[in-house]
């Protein structure tokens, strides 16, 4: 029998600034507005031509959220758009998030970007008399328009539930519902990431932990209701117990996401090195291969020029496999 593929980012997580208007409870992230030292150019640059020659693809974006109406949303969106521009220029695959975007942002980025992302967490409004009562970009609707006009836009598009935060079964149901619905739209969604809530030391809501053994049941649910197309994702790091892991793949997850030196989302869970999750999954008669942060169906809907960077690493990567 041939050996079954599981996929993952090689990646590094670029922060141009932890600012964040929004006050999420369970966030371990953010600092408040006016108390961090954005990431200049010169720092980025520093820091990616380390990089270079270590086996990084993607360059993940993810930004705090700077507020639509703040004097700084201006500057806060070209650093973001110029971060991009660096990462191509040394040779990487840039893919962005960072909360909320204007239609016109969106369409501004995806000229330096391969793809971009935005979890979706849930649809429900209750969440907005909880844990998001003091997010407003956290609005269920607000971030399904994101949704749509990445697909207007034909921005190949990651998004996702965040898991065990105060919503019901039913609620996870009615999100993975809305991302599919939208993806039959404009068949833009390239992955689903099913993400775990797992309590860190910043934030302040005394919820505890989604409940890790519920996980196989979701990644079983996630992919009857999903389109066959549409990737899911689920993070190593956040899975302490490898059977588990084992057993999600099996029902269905097919990727487990960037890989990099630090879960900046969840700093109190590192990732686990390529080489022993590799072994893990070898055992269990699984491969673990490198892909790029754009799947290769949608290297059409990127310009000549993205087009020309993708294929070199394309290349490249058949290369790498062929010498495994």
């Amino acid at each position: 029998m041939s050996t079954q593929v599981v996929t993952y980012s090689p990646a590094y997580t670029v922060v141009p600034t932890y600012e964040c208007f929004n006050r999420c409870t369970y966030c371990n992230f953010r600092v408040d507005p006016g108390t961090d030292d954005w990431m200049s150019l010169q720092q980025a640059e520093e820091q990616l031509k380390r990089l270079q020659d270590r086996g990084i693809i993607e360059i993940l974006i993810l930004s705090g959220e700077v507020h639509p109406l703040s004097a700084r949303r201006h500057e806060w969106f070209h650093r973001i758009y110029h971060l991009c521009e660096l990462a191509l220029s040394l040779g990487f695959l840039p893919h962005t998030n960072a909360g909320p975007l204007s239609f016109a942002e969106m369409a501004q980025l995806k000229t330096v970007n391969v793809s971009m992302g935005l979890m979706l967490e849930q649809v429900t409004p209750e969440l907005l008399k909880t844990v998001h009562r003091h997010a407003p970009s956290k609005e269920p609707a607000l971030r399904l328009q994101q949704l749509e006009w990445a697909g207007e836009l034909r921005i190949p598009f990651t998004t996702g539930l965040l898991l065990g935060i105060g919503e019901t079964v039913a609620d996870r149901l009615q999100t993975l519902e809305a991302i599919a619905q939208v993806h039959q739209r404009w068949g833009h969604i390239q992955e689903v990431i099913l993400q775990p809530h797992s309590p860190g030391q910043q934030q302040s809501w005394q919820g505890s932990a989604f409940e890790i053994d519920q996980l196989l049941e979701m990644v079983a649910i996630a992919r009857d209701m999903l389109p066959p197309e549409i990737t899911l994702q689920i993070p190593p790091n956040l899975i302490p117990d490898a059977d588990l892991l084992i057993a999600c793949i099996e029902a269905g997850a097919r990727d487990l996401g960037g890989i990099s030196p630090k879960d900046e989302v969840n700093p109190d869970y590192p990732h686990p090195r390529d080489a022993a999750l590799n072994q893990t999954l070898v055992e269990a008669g699984w491969q673990l291969l490198p892909r790029l942060p754009i799947y290769p169906q949608y290297d059409s809907w990127l310009s000549a020029p993205l087009q020309l960077v993708v294929q070199r690493w394309r290349n490249s990567l058949v290369s790498r496999c062929s010498k495994v």
